[in-house]
């Protein structure tokens, strides 16, 4: 399987800031992992300019049509921030984001919401499903505005875990909520870069592979 340039960019670069980093984890939802991917790492002006560089690259390749950018709170903002930067000053695609508040906000502008108004087919933007339960909770809030349609959601990294209904994360979205996930890169893409790296990182890869031949 070959890479796109800007995925193999992408993950050189999520090692490199220590986004993707190689051990023994527990994921929130308990499961065991050899691999952890934190996007919390991107704490630098620098760093949160390239992560809305991939994310617009990604995008874009992907053809998606959309009106909105949406980005779920807290780790949705600076990625849906980063993104609409980048898609105007690298494709000259200007379009309105807006994000969502933790607690409505009853004084001043009110409301669940910042940004835009919320209209128009929305693409959300998140950093990685695990279980899909974080996206869930902001479907259902989307999916209060009349006005608005939610069939799409861009993350950085598909973890392609099976859950208890041997369904991946993303396809129990595809299936029960009826929104479609598109990533810059998958589990599949990640163990190929590992494997064209050689012997650099061969010792991360074998682990991975054992692990993911178990479950």
């Amino acid at each position: 399987m070959n890479l796109k340039d800007y995925q193999s960019e992408f993950i050189a670069f999520a090692i490199q800031y220590d986004v993707l980093s190689f051990g023994d984890f527990t994921l929130k939802s308990g499961r065991k992992s050899p691999y952890f991917f934190n996007m919390g790492k991107l704490n630098t002006g620098f760093a949160l300019k390239k992560l809305g560089e991939f994310y617009a690259a990604s995008i874009i390749e992907s053809t998606i049509d959309f009106d909105l950018l949406f980005g779920p709170a807290y780790k949705g903002i600076p990625i849906v921030s980063s993104t609409a930067i980048a898609l105007s000053e690298k494709h000259h695609i200007d379009k309105p984001y807006a994000f969502n508040r933790k607690e409505v906000k009853d004084h001043g502008e009110g409301g669940w919401f910042v940004g835009a108004p919320i209209s128009g087919n929305i693409l959300l933007l998140d950093d990685v499903i695990t279980a899909g339960t974080a996206i869930k909770q902001v479907i259902e809030l989307l999916h209060t505005q009349k006005s608005a349609t939610l069939k799409t959601c861009f993350v950085a990294l598909d973890r392609q875990e099976k859950g208890a209904n041997n369904l991946t994360a993303i396809e129990d979205l595809a299936k029960n909520h009826g929104v479609y996930v598109q990533s810059i890169v998958t589990l599949t893409d990640l163990l190929t870069f590992l494997e064209k790296a050689g012997n650099q990182y061969q010792k991360e890869r074998d682990i991975m592979i054992h692990h993911f031949s178990k479950n």
